[in-house]
């Protein structure tokens, strides 16, 4: 299998390609079919036997906490590792003839073999509101309040149960279709670079590395001309997707664009509200910011491509067995399962790091609750590239103590995902920098600015850029490529602020930016980042507190976010929390103007 074959980078005789294998032996193993059997057996027998006309579980307690354990029961014997593989696949592969075949045939079957039990959670939320109370308050029922309580709450955005099977079926060719056919072709696709061919994504990557103004300019110029090459498809996705997803919301009756996500990643959505009109408030913090970049690079103005730009080089380099070393002794201080999890991961070959055309650009983390742990990386050797590993191996940190939770409330909240994984990779840069000189501190200090600018300004700029998208597309049914990349440009100026000179070229990010295609996940990288802000400030203040920090991270979906986080005093119910983690990145500023003066 292509994945499994060894490579050799920079001259390391070790395999840094993902060990598929821990899955299935190819794409042909008869293993595949009878998992995919099993999970189909398993959900038309709980259909069977509960999807009856004289439900009394509906009514009565003893008989409720009898089919919810079997309910438990049932999800935590199964797993869909037949689609996993095959999208794990397909993120290596772009051009594999079989994987997008087999995730739409694995997705479809899946799909109709879950639809068996929609009923369940249906019939749950039918109970009368008096009853819905007393189970509520039922001690036999303690074990499932939560998971009740968010039944109750939601089910007046449900449809019938025939409804939300056909919402369910063609949730894939509305959706996820459009979304792997624009990564596809994005995928396959480089650039010429100083006479090497060089993938898209790493080309993306690459322009903030750069020293020279001239070569950002040519390399993104480059990469505009590819962007704008796909753009004729990507308008059609976005306005497929939007469209598609105006329809659900006005079936479902939700009030606003993002309502869906914030319900989905369990947050409350005034606390969502307060989060996004505080930082885009605050947008002058990034033109502050940005302003003092502008007199370290001796600019009057700032082209889009200087948004990430280093003002002097760091001379480390850090290759991923350099960046593993590193982690492993960081994060072992902290707990040794850490350190220990990182060698399962690396001798397993759960991690996969270099780039190369046609694998997915970016990185990510992906755990489940019985499969083993996958992280993608296109490490390039860099700072960011250590840092990008810190962060994913946060992720994949906080999956792994979420299993100490029951089946039902392993799933944690993404915005706790990204508190977590932004955290440790805060302290995996702490840590290095003690090994930096005094002048590459001043460069350190400011790319960690640069970074928090673009998680939680840009983010919540992204979002707004949502926003618009979805409000121009519902009043004006179509938005053209020209059209999506004006309303790029005007949602990233407010944040970059007047200093910046922005292209229509420039617009043409949007092909490539994947999380506007899974509506408002952007909001969750600020609340991350603001989050593990006071997380961070909280142990260093007290390093006992990681026993409380270590609590989040073990919580999983037992309790909404917000409840997790006051539960170990951090409460962000109001807008001052958000200002008040803020207030951080000045001090920064602060400190970055004071070191340039001194």
């Amino acid at each position: 299998m292509k994945t499994n074959k060894k490579k050799s980078h920079n001259n390391s005789t070790k395999s840094y390609t993902w060990n598929l294998g821990l899955l299935y032996s190819s794409s042909n193993d008869p293993k595949i079919e009878r998992d995919v059997c099993v999970i189909e057996k398993s959900l038309n027998q709980f259909a069977k036997t509960y999807d009856t006309p004289n439900k009394k579980y509906l009514n009565n307690e003893d008989s409720l906490l009898s089919v919810l354990k079997d309910y438990e029961k049932m999800l935590g014997s199964m797993d869909s590792k037949p689609l996993y593989y095959f999208q794990y696949l397909s993120d290596l592969e772009a051009d594999n003839p079989i994987a997008p075949k087999q995730i739409s045939l694995m997705d479809n079957r899946l799909t109709k073999a879950h639809n068996d039990i929609t009923f369940f959670v249906i019939s749950l939320g039918t109970i009368p509101a008096s009853k819905q109370k007393l189970f509520l308050a039922s001690p036999k029922l303690k074990d499932f309040k939560v998971f009740l309580q968010r039944i109750f709450d939601d089910a007046k955005h449900w449809l019938s149960t025939p409804e939300e099977k056909i919402i369910n079926l063609k949730g894939r060719p509305a959706h996820d279709m459009w979304i792997e056919g624009n990564e596809m072709i994005l995928n396959i696709r480089s650039i010429l670079w100083k006479g090497k061919k060089m993938p898209l994504s790493a080309a993306i990557s690459t322009v903030a590395l750069l020293p020279k103004a001239l070569d950002r300019k040519k390399i993104s110029a480059l990469i505009a001309t590819e962007l704008k090459a796909v753009a004729p498809f990507s308008q059609w996705e976005i306005n497929a997707l939007v469209t598609n997803k105006k329809i659900n919301d006005q079936l479902r009756g939700h009030a606003s664009p993002h309502e869906n996500t914030v319900r989905m990643y369990r947050n409350d959505p005034v606390v969502i509200n307060n989060l996004v009109k505080t930082v885009t408030k605050h947008f002058n913090i990034a033109h502050r910011f940005y302003a003092l970049k502008a007199k370290l690079m001796k600019q009057k103005k700032l082209a889009y491509y200087d948004r990430g730009a280093r003002i002097g080089q760091l001379e480390k380099s850090y290759s991923f067995e350099k960046t593993i070393n590193i982690l492993k002794k960081t994060f072992g201080k902290l707990n040794p399962s850490y350190a220990e999890w990182i060698d399962v991961y690396t001798k397993n070959r759960q991690i996969d790091v270099f780039p190369r055309i046609g694998k997915t650009g970016g990185a990510y983390c992906s755990g489940s609750y019985r499969l083993p742990t996958f992280i993608l990386l296109n490490h390039v050797n860099d700072i960011r590239s250590f840092t990008t590993s810190a962060h994913e191996l946060g992720h994949a940190f906080h999956a792994e103590l979420s299993r100490s939770q029951r089946r039902l409330y392993f799933q944690h909240s993404t915005s706790l995902a990204e508190t977590a994984s932004t955290l440790f990779e805060a302290i995996a840069l702490e840590t290095v920098s003690k090994e930096f000189s005094a002048k590459e501190k001043i460069y350190l200090l400011h790319n960690k600015i640069s970074d928090d600018i673009s998680t939680i300004f840009r983010q919540i700029a992204c979002f707004n850029f949502e926003h618009d998208i979805h409000k121009e597309i519902k009043s004006k049914g179509f938005l053209s490529k020209e059209e999506l990349a004006d309303l790029h440009n005007k949602n990233m100026q407010a944040y970059l602020g007047p200093l910046f000179k922005l292209e229509r070229d420039d617009g043409f990010f949007f092909v490539q930016w994947s999380h506007i295609r899974r509506f408002f996940y952007v909001y969750t990288y600020a609340y991350g980042s603001l989050v593990s802000k006071a997380l961070l400030r909280r142990y260093r203040q007290d390093p006992a507190f990681w026993k409380n920090i270590e609590k989040l991270l073990s919580a999983g979906g037992s309790a909404s976010p917000e409840d997790i986080l006051k539960s170990i005093g951090i409460n962000v119910s109001k807008p001052e929390f958000w200002r008040e983690s803020l207030k951080e990145i000045e001090n920064d500023i602060n400190e970055l103007e004071r070191l340039i003066k001194y």
